[in-house]
């Protein structure tokens, strides 16, 4: 693990001086002058180099995720600084991203975002589409459902891939985990419109599509008996075959929905904020009319804030949210945290981007909640390249819980055969009320021009339902 992190570390420090920079047209120095402007360069009250014009640099994807393994591939940011008078917030940005997970995983991305073509409004567009061979999968409403890897009965195969997989578990003692897995590919847009109603107050207006095709997980090189299913099982085949899932929402469908809210930010700067709160809340629809297959309706509130403890130097940050849906949902919707950003919702509750060390969509439900709580310290500043730099360290505690349960009731009991049904009794458990799913750990962020931010935490679960301890190489702040 120390070997993976320096040699990520060294990889994207390399990269990090394939920055270039364009003065704005209006500015265009001389051509007598050309070499005097450009040697110009201009501080704001902290001391950093303004930057301006059209700042990019593309870069190599080299990151690694508890869930989905290392990541590879290239990204490209584009920052339009114009004249220097927004920094370090940007004009407009593009973001271009192509990249693979060595765990079946894999996305392309395309992120655009103007605060200036349309007058008093900011629009935003993405688009992409992600794959997952092996997703992770550990049914609905937490602890309602088993995680339990010694529940297990697994056969390896009789060839090269099964021996492979035994020899890494006579090694390590680690068993794959097939059982908790299935398949997902899905095509997401989102088309965002905010503008300002008062100081600091504004709406939003957004269409969100999302076509998504589930499937069952197929392991390589092994089986997963789960008491002795002839051929095998996975969690979501049972769910399945327990009717949790219905047939005919087992293969994914479409969504298509408008959103619209309401939202309060005081943030100093977007991408590195060190004072000031962030609060949205927002309603979306997602009915028949509008191509949805299956319909439904959510509600989302987000409360973020930033408090300066030692100028912005030392800052506590919290993001507490709670989102739910109205009637009936979809399975395949569940996954899924809102937020007025100019990206894609984030992809489930766990994992790097929503509560750190939890398995990816371990908490899943009808009404979900989390928190975050992050101390963040910046203990360092200084010019590179005529670039701003710093470096932070983080500590943090994250949590989530499941306040309103989906329908886990056994609707083909009758229908099963008593393995089936026995396997029921023992992953299902209904009796009980979610409990807490929480996690501790901290980090060390790269900061470059308060924009280009990378990553590298360290998060542990206080239960082993939750997963152990999680390692993530990414960009950016989680909130």
């Amino acid at each position: 693990m120390k070997r993976t992190f320096i040699s990520a570390f060294a990889a994207m420090m390399l990269c990090i001086p394939v920055v270039a920079e364009t003065l704005p047209e209006s500015e265009a120095p001389a051509v007598e002058k050309k070499e005097k402007a450009k040697k110009e360069v201009k501080y704001n009250e902290d001391g950093e180099i303004i930057k301006t014009g059209i700042n990019f640099g593309p870069l190599p994807v080299v990151a690694f995720d508890a869930d989905r393994g290392f990541q590879y591939g290239a990204l490209l940011n584009l920052y339009n600084f114009d004249d220097g008078s927004t920094y370090p917030n940007p004009k407009s940005q593009w973001y271009f991203e192509a990249s693979a997970y060595t765990k079946g995983s894999y996305k392309f991305i395309i992120n655009y975002d103007n605060k200036t073509l349309i007058p008093g409004v900011r629009m935003s567009f993405s688009t992409g589409y992600y794959g997952d061979k092996a997703l992770d999968f550990y049914g609905f409403n937490g602890y309602q459902t088993l995680y339990d890897m010694d529940a297990l009965s697994i056969t390896f195969d009789q060839n090269a891939a099964g021996e492979k997989l035994l020899n890494k578990f006579e090694e390590k003692g680690k068993l794959p985990k097939g059982f908790y897995r299935h398949s997902r590919q899905q095509i997401k847009a989102k088309a965002q419109f905010t503008g300002e109603i008062l100081k600091n107050f504004y709406w939003e207006a957004a269409y969100n599509f999302m076509w998504t095709k589930t499937g069952a997980f197929t392991p390589d090189g092994y089986q997963v008996d789960a008491n002795l299913v002839q051929g095998g099982t996975t969690l979501y085949n049972l769910y399945r075959d327990w009717g949790i899932i219905s047939s005919d929402e087992a293969d994914g469908g479409i969504t298509s929905s408008i959103r619209a809210g309401l939202m309060y930010d005081t943030r100093n700067v977007e991408n590195n904020p060190t004072k000031g709160i962030w609060a949205e809340a927002h309603i979306s629809a997602a009915p028949k009319f509008l191509g949805t297959t299956h319909p439904h309706y959510k509600f989302s509130a987000t409360m973020r804030q930033y408090l300066p403890l030692a100028g912005d130097k030392l800052v506590f940050a919290y993001r507490a949210a709670y989102e739910g849906f109205m009637g009936n949902a979809p399975w395949y919707v569940l996954p899924f945290y809102d937020s007025m950003e100019p990206k894609a919702d984030f992809d489930g509750f766990g994992g790097y981007r929503t509560v750190r060390g939890l398995m990816l969509n371990r908490v899943q439900g009808l009404h979900t909640g989390f928190y975050n709580a992050e101390l963040r310290w910046r203990f360092i500043d200084f010019k590179l390249a005529n670039q701003n730099i710093a470096f932070a360290l983080s500590a943090f505690s994250d949590g989530a819980h499941v306040f309103k349960g989906y329908d886990l009731t056994n609707k083909n009991e009758g229908t099963l055969s008593p393995v089936k049904n026995d396997l029921y009794k023992k992953f299902i458990n209904t009796s009980k009320k979610d409990g807490f799913h929480g996690s501790a750990g901290a980090g060390l962020r790269f900061i470059m021009n308060q924009n280009f931010i990378v990553a590298f935490e360290y998060a542990r679960c206080f239960n082993k339902q939750d997963g152990n301890g999680a390692f993530y190489i990414n960009t950016g702040f989680l909130f």
